[in-house]
């Protein structure tokens, strides 16, 4: 085995190891109190066994019989547990239930290694069983996508931003599907899936290590504030009516508004305010004052020709030119002058 190859094995088997590793600390340490954990746990497990197989496959051809049964019936895991995982982290009641899911699938592997075992029954494994069980690992990979729909659709929004929980789904998910493309098309081989794993498997890992530091968010389960001081419906409303004021006496224009300044002003509490606006709004207070300060900028691009579009930025609130460009531009999608200059030109046609 040459330099190139060992590099390539060390990486390959090091991205499973890492997975194994995970796995267990999922299933061990990580907020075990978090019953989605174990889901988390079973989907790096298997697609370890799945990952170590085709490496040590790759190097060593004449691999027993039995581990690459054991790999290859691992792969009927990994859909279900990456379905299962997902729906945990979004529909939090009744978790426990979801393990009946798993029978099905387990009893699949069971049969396939008790009645069709893959040293007696290797052309039928090749060309049917293996086929059939990529394209159960597709359907759910297609039914864990649509549980994340309105994720991926905040993804394509300009005006929502993703937390940290999303993140870490939307990570996960793409590293499955990206495994299972790398399968699945012809060109690739057994040890580009294991760098993949090791790709995938290190950025889980770095991302672990930045949750954990990020004091909002606990092991990938977004702290719920007032979880159980949920406001109610009339709240919801007052609160609403109330924030007109904002537009109204136009308090967006203080480059130094806080989150406490308009609480005051409505005379509630902040975590109230801040609350009202992830929960029901879906925005961060940062985005919902940029908001309006956009608006006022856009009918000010319109309406004056006195100003300067640097003064128009700062008479709506924002400390810095580049501020005001960045957020325009996220926001509508295009520049204050194309703004503008699109406006001039509808009225003058």
């Amino acid at each position: 085995m040459n330099f190139e190859t060992q590099l390539i094995f060390f990486f390959s088997a090091l991205g499973a190891f890492n997975g194994f590793l995970l796995s267990l600390y999922f299933a061990t340490v990580a907020q075990r109190k978090k019953f989605s954990n174990y889901f988390l746990a079973l989907l790096l497990l298997v697609l370890s066994i799945r990952i170590i197989k085709s490496v040590f496959l790759f190097f060593n051809p004449n691999l027993f019989s039995v581990f690459v049964q054991i790999g290859l019936s691992a792969c009927v895991l990994i859909g279900p547990a990456l379905y299962l995982y997902t729906l945990s982290q979004i529909k939090s009641s009744k978790v426990k239930k979801l393990w009946i899911h798993l029978i099905p699938s387990l009893s699949i592997v069971i049969i396939l290694g008790i009645v069709y075992p893959y040293l007696d029954n290797r052309k039928l494994w090749t060309t049917f069983l293996v086929k059939g069980i990529y394209l159960q690992w597709l359907v759910y990979i297609i039914l864990t996508g649509f549980k994340l729909k309105h994720i991926l659709n905040k993804v394509t929004s300009k005006s929502t931003k993703l937390n940290d929980v999303e993140v870490w789904l939307l990570s996960i998910f793409a590293g499955v599907t990206i495994i299972w493309l790398s399968y699945n098309i012809a060109s690739y081989t057994s040890y580009i899936v294991g760098a993949l794993s090791f790709s995938f498997v290190f950025y889980l890992l770095v991302l672990l290590w930045l949750f954990k530091k990020n004091k909002s968010t606990l092991f990938f389960q977004e702290k719920v504030k007032y979880e159980n001081k949920k406001i109610d419906t009339k709240e919801v409303k007052l609160i609403a009516e109330k924030l007109t004021v904002i537009k109204g006496e136009k308090l967006f224009k203080n480059p130094n508004l806080k989150l406490l300044d308009i609480a005051n002003q409505l005379n509630i509490s902040s975590h109230q305010l801040s609350q009202f606006l992830n929960d029901n709004l879906g925005k961060s207070f940062s985005l919902f004052i940029n908001e309006f300060r956009i608006e006022e900028a856009k009918q000010l691009l319109i309406s004056s020709e006195a100003y300067t579009i640097e003064t128009i930025g700062y008479d709506c609130g924002f400390n810095s030119k580049s501020t005001f460009f960045t957020t325009f531009k996220k926001i509508t999608g295009t520049t204050p002058a194309k703004y503008k200059k699109e406006k001039s030109t509808k009225e003058t046609d």
